[in-house]
């Protein structure tokens, strides 16, 4: 008997466990893939006006134009010319002053010399010339009554090939005297003779300024910006933007003051994700010549994974409590997720507890509404699978008042997501993209425009206008 009541008393208290842990779990929906056919995404242009100081330049000038130039051993030593006169001179520059027009730049400066110099009577021509009398007393011009000036400098115009380097033609000007120097007894005017000597020496400095633009390879400069606009850029909890460019061109510079400016074009398929993505590194492609224009019209693909927006959901709906008064019960809901899609209609998951624990699957068709921006999730209804195992098992679960009650919850306002990234994307659109270039931006707005669900995914196709300049303040000779 005492073992009969033993067995007894544990078989009531083992089915009232049982009844205790009864949960209600319909089969999972099969999915299928959407009817939400996805064309591919269009190609977006943007052109950006980039503008280049042209300091750098100007200093690489500085440094290679010497600031005072002599003539051979002064000054100790004369120059012979033509037998019948000599001279020594002295040559300082001020400083440059730089003019940029179209795609010229000149560099000038005033210079102040000096010279000495004596003559004699000589016999003969050419190399067989042989003097007739000593040197006249030395005389000189500057010295004693004011540096003589005279304009000077060089011309160089600009263009960039197709590999990234830069083209430049220099040129020496013609020196022009302002003030001439006569010499000595026959009032010999020797300018032009100085000024050519001059002239050879400064063709030194041209050969050095020459050399370091045509090694000036800025391909490693756009590779890096190539690269970035390959990589994920971080919209600080809004998921990350990844440019994608596909082509590149760039247009003929042209030069104002002491700016240049051109404008660069990338053809691009923009992405946001929730998360990161793969990141796959090209070699920037040749470039090639258009007309300068500015701004830009752009379509992103917003990715966003099921899995990050039912954790937006379930922040939504956790913890309502839906009573369904007419079965004296009531639900609380622990989660919501979406769980797949089938055909053109999105697949819920509902976790639930209170009168009873366990899982509801719903379907809902997910709707763009571009005029008010917002999401909406229409028609929600049970699975067929749900339905079925409800209808057997659990009636009083089969209720209106439940997909009522996510209706409240089954409109997103895409505006919420749309303001806040478009701050994000135009604080990364402002800034240092590297040392001396820096970037400066605004989108005006974004807009949704497509809805793909897809069997992983919810891709939101957005546009947008603006406009965006890059300013280079330093170059890498």
């Amino acid at each position: 008997m005492k073992l009969l009541f033993v067995y007894f008393i544990s078989l009531v208290a083992t089915l009232f466990l049982l009844s205790c842990s009864h949960q209600i779990i319909p089969e999972k929906p099969v999915t299928a893939e959407s009817a939400f056919r996805q064309d591919t995404l269009p190609t977006s242009e943007i052109d950006i006006p980039i503008k280049v100081n042209l300091k750098p330049l100007y200093q690489l000038a500085e440094k290679n134009v010497q600031q005072v130039y002599t003539s051979p051993g002064y000054p100790l030593d004369y120059v012979i010319n033509n037998c019948d006169t000599k001279y020594m001179y002295r040559f300082k520059r001020g400083p440059l002053v730089m003019h940029a027009e179209a795609n010229v730049i000149q560099l000038g400066f005033t210079g102040f010399y000096k010279i000495a110099g004596a003559q004699r009577f000589c016999a003969g021509s050419g190399a067989n010339r042989v003097p007739l009398s000593p040197w006249s007393p030395p005389c000189t011009c500057g010295l004693t009554d004011g540096d003589r000036k005279v304009e000077i400098g060089f011309r160089t115009s600009l263009n960039l090939k197709s590999d990234y380097r830069v083209q430049a033609k220099i040129e020496t000007l013609e020196p022009q005297a302002v003030d001439k120097c006569s010499v000595c007894i026959w009032n010999s005017d020797i300018t032009q003779t100085v000024m050519g000597q001059i002239k050879e020496q400064l063709n030194e400095s041209r050969a050095l300024i020459q050399d370091s633009l045509d090694r000036l390879n800025l391909r490693p400069q756009f590779q890096k910006l190539w690269d970035r606009l390959n990589d994920n850029q971080n919209l600080n909890g809004l998921g990350y933007l990844k440019v994608n460019p596909q082509k590149i061109r760039l247009s003929s510079f042209t030069a104002h003051l002491d700016t240049l400016q051109l404008s660069a074009g990338i053809s691009a398929q923009p992405m946001i994700s929730l998360e990161k993505t793969p990141v796959t590194k090209t070699i920037i492609p040749d470039i090639s010549d258009f007309n300068r224009r500015s701004g830009f019209s752009i379509f992103i693909d917003a990715i966003m994974n099921y899995d990050s927006l039912s954790k937006l959901i379930t922040a939504q709906v956790k913890g309502r409590r839906i009573d369904l008064e007419q079965a004296h019960k009531y639900i609380i809901i622990e989660a919501c997720s979406i769980y797949g899609v089938t055909g053109e209609r999105l697949i819920f998951k509902l976790d639930f507890s209170g009168s009873e624990k366990g899982i509801l699957y719903l379907t809902g068709k997910p709707v763009l509404d571009k005029e008010n921006s917002k999401l909406d999730i229409r028609e929600i209804d049970y699975d067929l699978k749900t339905r079925s195992l409800l209808v057997k098992t659990a009636k009083w679960l089969f209720s209106k008042k439940i997909t009522n009650e996510l209706r409240k919850y089954s409109s997103f306002d895409l505006k919420a997501y749309e303001l806040p990234l478009l701050d994000r994307i135009n604080h990364s659109l402002n800034g240092d993209l590297m040392k001396g270039i820096k970037m400066s931006g605004n989108v005006e707005a974004i807009h949704a425009i497509a809805l793909y669900p897809t069997l992983e995914r919810l891709i939101v196709r957005c546009s947008a206008k603006g406009n965006l300049e890059i300013l280079v303040n330093s170059l890498n000779f």
